[in-house]
């Protein structure tokens, strides 16, 4: 993508399936909760699991799928893996939509879309 005026140009078909992919995977909403929680600070598997109350096989599995995507990453500390968003973009994003999205009154039970 290029910029021209301060304005973005048309985005490639390469960038849009990119994106698509990752906006599909943090369609999760446990997934988008790890993502939450990281880009506040690293944790490990426990961690996550008791933060997110899931199991430990879940969040393991979907710590998987978004470590295969690039969205979060692993070090050893000892004999402990522990997880982080070290990209300044998603984390962006995520913190951008959850903190607009938290501040709107709640829908009416059953309604689902983005209004209008």
């Amino acid at each position: 993508m290029t910029r021209s005026g301060g304005q973005l140009g048309e985005p490639s078909a390469e960038v849009l399936q990119s994106v698509a992919a990752a906006f599909g995977l943090l369609a999760s909403p446990m997934r988008l909760h790890i993502v939450w929680i990281l880009a506040q600070g690293d944790c490990d598997v426990t961690g996550l699991a008791e933060q997110v109350g899931a199991t430990l096989p879940a969040v393991s599995q979907h710590l998987a799928k978004l470590k295969l995507a690039g969205l979060v990453h692993a070090r050893r500390e000892g004999r402990r893996q522990v997880y982080l968003v070290d990209d300044p973009d998603v984390v962006t994003v995520v913190r951008l939509m959850v903190g607009q999205l938290a501040e709107r009154p709640t829908p009416a039970r059953g309604v689902r879309g983005l209004g209008a």
